[in-house]
């Protein structure tokens, strides 16, 4: 009688293999979706941070128009123009 390889063995090979290629996809996925979540929170600080940053830039920019009409450098035209341009 020749001998036969035990098809059961074989299956627990393969099974093994299977099993350690769904623990790399499963890890490759778990990573993937850590990064796409640090790239949402990053996202989300970077639209929240310029929300306070305008208005600070509007007041700025308004502080120093009104130092250069005070100095007269700019004439009443030209303060009114260029704040009415600041504040849109």
């Amino acid at each position: 009688m020749p001998f036969r390889r035990r098809p059961i063995a074989r299956l627990a090979v393969g099974t093994a293999v299977v099993a350690g290629t769904a623990g790399a996809v499963n890890r490759h996925q778990q990573n993937k979706y850590a990064a796409q979540d640090q790239q949402a929170a990053a996202a989300q600080q970077a639209a929240a941070q310029p929300a306070a940053a305008p208005e600070d830039d509007t007041y700025e920019q308004l502080e120093k128009l009104g130092k250069l009409h005070e100095q007269g450098i700019l004439t009443d035209e030209e303060f009114a123009a260029q704040k009415a341009k600041i504040l849109g």
